[in-house]
């Protein structure tokens, strides 16, 4: 696996090439990444990389010939050459889940794009961009952060990076899961300022704590993330015993909610 990042600051990148799970996987030679600085690739004396918008308006454009050049020179050093996906953070781009995610896990990488400013030349998108990712509906000031995000989120997932390969099997939004949200985690001591350790998980029965664990994902993603219900049932993924539980927990809001005087709704 590896990742080539063209940013104005290749600096911010020693957060998963140096730090956590991720830096210590890549010293282990799991995956490895290469840093593109479009200044290295500019040719005037100022190492300029953006100019003025044509049309007028607020911010300033990344230049085209730059990033075009840092691209190049990123799929020449790479094994898997012209074949290489470049991904564009932008917020106009299609919405990372966790399926992108493990998607790219079992890919050989990609060349990510961090733009700055107002934006970067479309005239560059066209030409060299094959996918363009959105973290979600806000802006941040550059790509990095996004990048950074996409980087950790799939190196974690290969084989041999997590001590315990349960760990991301049982995050939220996984399919073994059925992609909903994980259930609440405890450690000791078991009783922490009046509030105790859920009786199932001091069991040691281990379907009882399954079955726990399954209500408390279903109690959470219902209340939080109802979407995340409904993609679910969509694709056949609720047992019926899940959806025994569900209807339940309607029931119980519904009685709640004529107790207080309010319109129930349901998952």
């Amino acid at each position: 696996m590896h990742f080539d990042v063209v940013s104005l600051f290749p600096d911010m990148f020693s957060v998963v090439s140096e730090l956590g799970v991720t830096g210590r996987a890549r010293k282990q030679g799991v995956w490895s990444i290469g840093l593109w600085n479009p200044r290295d690739f500019t040719h005037d004396v100022h190492r300029t990389v953006d100019d003025r918008p044509y049309g007028g308006g607020p911010g300033m454009v990344m230049l085209a010939e730059p990033l075009e050049d840092a691209v190049r020179a990123a799929r020449s050093s790479r094994s898997d050459g012209e074949s290489a996906p470049v991904v564009l953070m932008s917020p106009t781009g299609r919405r990372y889940t966790q399926s992108v995610a493990e998607d790219m896990a079992k890919s050989g990488g990609a060349i990510l794009i961090c733009g700055r400013y107002e934006g970067v030349d479309q005239r560059f998108v066209d030409r060299c961009v094959t996918d363009e990712i959105s973290m979600g509906d806000f802006v941040l000031s550059g790509g990095e952060i996004a990048a950074l995000a996409i980087i950790d989120s799939v190196v974690r997932l290969m084989p041999g990076v997590l001590n315990d390969a349960e760990s991301a099997r049982q995050d939220s939004f996984n399919p073994a899961l059925a992609g909903l949200l994980d259930s609440p985690h405890y450690t000791r001591p078991e009783h922490y300022h009046g509030v105790s350790v859920p009786a199932e998980l001091l069991s040691g029965h281990h379907s009882n704590i399954a079955a726990w664990r399954r209500r408390q994902s279903l109690s959470l993603t219902a209340a939080r993330r109802p979407d995340l219900i409904l993609a679910a049932r969509d694709a056949g993924l609720l047992t019926k015993a899940d959806e025994k539980y569900l209807a339940e927990l309607t029931q119980d809001q519904a009685r709640a909610s004529l107790f207080r005087g309010q319109t129930p709704s349901g998952v």
